[in-house]
């Protein structure tokens, strides 16, 4: 009697301590839709080609690191605006071009911000299709680290 309880307390610690690695493994899958554990924002506000460079090595960096559990926007304010445009007004490297694009496609979700459209006199219509025009950029920043996005800038 006393083997047999012995085996039903190994195999109930068994079972317990099998299940809970279970457990514990299904809590760190992710699926399709579940929310990122981390969120973040890039302010994107200058013309200089070697600090636009550096920002969007940064925000692959960070995919790099982090795959599908990160959300990532970049805001283009101001001069920055520009690699967002089809036909930017400010030279933009075509390394640059194809960088965002590429970044585009890997989920980073791009702000365009409409108050330095409208001092430009540009439409929706002049933007990269991926870009979303948002009414004030610097608004758009303010918003999103009050949903707990952090904030980078250069």
């Amino acid at each position: 009697m006393k083997n047999a309880r012995n085996y039903l307390l190994l195999g109930s610690l068994i079972i317990f301590f099998g299940l809970s690695d279970i457990t514990q493994a299904e809590e760190e899958l992710r699926f399709p839709g579940d929310p990122p554990d981390h969120k973040v924002v890039y302010q994107f506000n200058t013309a200089d080609e070697a600090t636009q460079k550096a920002i969007l090595f940064s925000v692959g960096a960070m995919l790099r690191k982090w795959g599908d559990n990160i959300s990532i926007v970049v805001v283009g304010i101001g001069p920055g605006l520009h690699i967002l445009a089809k036909n930017p007004g400010r030279p933009v490297s075509e390394e640059t071009r194809q960088r965002v694009s590429s970044l585009a496609q890997y989920g980073v979700k791009f702000q365009a911000c409409g108050n330095t459209m409208k001092a430009l006199k540009w439409t929706e219509k002049d933007m990269l299709p991926f870009a979303n025009v948002v009414e004030v950029g610097a608004s758009a920043l303010m918003e999103l680290q009050e949903q707990g996005y952090a904030y980078i800038s250069w």
